[in-house]
């Protein structure tokens, strides 16, 4: 058994012919092999639990059958299930490891026929697929659930996934019950995006690897100031050692990143951030946006936008707009469950300045079943100006665009890191995923907030509607 990460890589080199890569070729990138290293011996001193981001074609569905046969041959009687979105994405991890088992030197430790989701060994160790169901999941108690493309993973089935593992002492080697997870981040706020935060946090080890990291060495043949991907590059793949290149070939490289959009090669390859292709609002940036201080001028004027719910939080939103015509969201309140009245008494108590109007949706005006009154008549009768103009969703996101990103100059549109819900919203509204080109967003829980800001900014920059009449010529 191979008691560091150099008689282990030596093992694959001699054993299966493979020298996984162990320099990242990016800074704050990992090797392909420091996944291997800590599944294999899973340091007690880190999380038993990892994450592997990698770019499509990475090799994480071949590194994660790696590990899987370095547990069946060295942790006798160790379990581990592979858990996929389909179990044909399952049955690759599946087809690597017949590929190892089917080496003539390592053939005799199989127990019977390797079947199409079973393998298990002489020394009692055994994989099996799972199917992407809870059924198959709750009843499982393994050592390692191994999950490939968790990014796709339905929440009910990754949440029964969480309680399945033990720790258990195989032969003489003592195993933590863990959870890998592998996966290309696809969304922007999905299941990876939330192993990558907790990661962050410390209760994950993250492995995170790009096209660059598992390219080939390249030569002195290949000239640099000519090369497409030296804006990524930068010459660090001449500096690869020869016995640890990678298996993804220059040239498909190249040819690969000139038949997508940057965004996408940015996203699915280079592993940089999540593609927001299906995202209302992907001009939002953090850095740009978001401030930690403001301080309003005796000028500035004051207003705010609201939507109206009740199961549903009702968002309010507590803006200004400067004297050079910059739109500042510095509060927000979001409640569920509170009626229209008190929202109105938190605007005339807010700590901020009354404002000029409030900015509400025109389905404001209709009358309750229950009470006969409507929304905005309540507001009113607590003495605020209510706006309700008129205007298709599209045409408000466009509005609003225009604020994040104008054509030209500086953003005109800030909003203060207080606002968490306004900025988790601008970040997470999104299109259907299928139908990125649907004209209105998903209605998922991230819309209160955003379409607060739409009926604020529909009311400020288009505050005058024009109504067409007909009349007869006398």
């Amino acid at each position: 058994m191979p008691a560091n990460g150099a008689q282990l890589h030596r093992w694959l080199r001699e054993q299966l012919d493979l020298a996984v890569a162990r320099r990242a070729v990016i800074d704050d990138h990992s090797a392909p092999f420091a996944y291997l290293e800590h599944a294999f011996f899973r340091p007690s001193d880190k999380p038993a639990d990892s994450v592997v981001w990698a770019n499509r074609g990475g090799g994480k569905t071949f590194l994660g059958a790696i590990a899987t046969a370095l547990d069946l041959l060295f942790k006798p009687g160790i379990e581990v299930r592979v858990l996929a979105g389909s179990l044909e994405q399952a049955a690759r991890m599946h087809a690597h490891l017949r590929w190892v088992f089917e080496r003539e030197s390592l053939a005799h430790f199989v127990e019977g026929k390797i079947t199409d989701r079973r393998l298990r060994l002489v020394n009692g160790s055994g994989v099996e697929l799972l199917s992407a169901s809870q059924a198959s999941v709750r009843g499982t108690r393994v050592q390692v659930l191994r999950c490939d493309e968790v990014d796709l993973f339905k929440p009910a089935i990754w949440d029964a996934a969480q309680l399945v593992t033990r720790s258990k002492l195989c032969g003489d080697v003592p195993v933590r019950g863990a959870i890998e997870c592998l996966s290309t981040m696809h969304l922007p706020f999905g299941m990876m995006a939330e192993l990558v935060e907790q990661a962050n946090e410390g209760r994950r080890e993250l492995f995170k690897w790009g096209v660059l990291d598992v390219l080939e060495r390249c030569d002195d043949r290949r000239s640099c100031a000519k090369c497409p991907l030296w804006s990524e590059c930068k010459g660090r793949a001449k500096e690869t050692p020869a016995a640890e290149s990678g298996h993804i070939s220059i040239d498909d490289a190249v040819v690969m990143k000139r038949r997508v959009a940057l965004p996408v090669w940015e996203s699915e390859m280079l592993c940089l951030r999540p593609r927001r292709s299906d995202a209302v609002y992907p001009a939002f940036d953090r850095d740009a946006h978001v401030v930690s201080d403001v301080e309003p001028g005796p000028l500035w004027r004051w207003y705010c936008g609201m939507d109206f719910g009740f199961r549903a939080p009702t968002v309010i939103l507590f803006a200004a707009m400067d004297d050079l015509g910059t739109l500042w969201i510095v509060d927000e309140r979001s409640r569920k469950e509170v009626v229209v009245a008190e929202h109105a008494r938190s605007i005339v108590d807010a700590p901020w300045p009354e404002p000029l109007w409030v900015g509400v949706a025109p389905a404001g005006h209709q009358r309750s079943g229950q009470t006969g009154v409507t929304d905005v008549s309540v507001l009113r009768g607590a003495g605020l100006v209510i706006k309700s103009r008129r205007s298709a969703i599209a045409h408000g996101i466009r509005l609003v665009t225009q604020r994040l990103a104008p054509a030209s100059g500086e953003p005109t549109l800030k909003i203060h890191e207080r606002c968490v819900t306004l900025i988790e919203a601008l970040e997470r509204y999104h299109y259907p995923e299928d139908r990125p080109e649907a004209s209105e967003p998903v209605k998922d829980g991230f819309d209160h907030a955003a379409d607060a800001l739409r009926y604020l900014v529909v009311n400020l920059d288009e505050p005058y509607s024009s109504q067409r009449s007909r009349y007869a010529a006398g």
